[in-house]
């Protein structure tokens, strides 16, 4: 490690600890050249995962977008900060963890909409009108329709099981 004063390239660690939630580690050094200290860290190095768009072009992926896209759909709805973050955190790791080296918006947007499902349908609903596109008030019927069977059928099962 290049020291920041004195250009050296030799230099001693005088002190390491986790940083980041143990996502890095940081380093005090001490150069050996000028004795001056300095702040180092050390993070993992993610393969690069690139999202396809609709349109076929690919931009590399960011967990911000993905978080703002969350908050948007949230706003003014009873759904914590720290609910957000682990659901872009849950995302991020499965997009990592498929060591797959392109992904598409898609496969992105469904995952977002499986989280807020679980979480709050008012906040589902408001992302999948933007994800989905709908284009008129019938295709939006139609999502409902299905939510509402869904719960439907969940209650059904809750209450089959209570009677066994």
């Amino acid at each position: 490690m290049k020291c920041m004063y004195c250009n050296c390239t030799d230099s001693k660690v005088v002190d390491s600890r986790a940083a980041d939630d143990d996502k890095a580690i940081r380093r005090r050094r001490e150069c050996t050249g000028c004795g001056r200290r300095f702040t180092t860290y050390e993070t993992i190095e993610f393969a690069p995962v690139l999202v396809v768009k609709n349109n076929g072009t690919r931009q590399s992926f960011n967990a911000e977008k993905i978080r703002n896209g969350i908050i948007k759909s949230c706003e003014k709805r009873p759904v914590p900060m720290h609910v957000i973050d682990e659901m872009v955190s849950d995302i991020s790791k499965q997009v990592y963890n498929s060591m797959e080296s392109e992904i598409t918006t898609k496969e992105i947007g469904e995952m977002v909409m499986e989280r807020l499902k679980k979480v709050d349908e008012v906040s589902y609903v408001r992302y999948a009108s933007v994800y989905r596109s709908f284009k008129d008030l019938s295709s939006f019927m139609t999502e409902l329709k299905q939510m509402m069977k869904a719960d439907k059928k969940a209650a059904e099962q809750k209450t089959d099981t209570k009677q066994v």
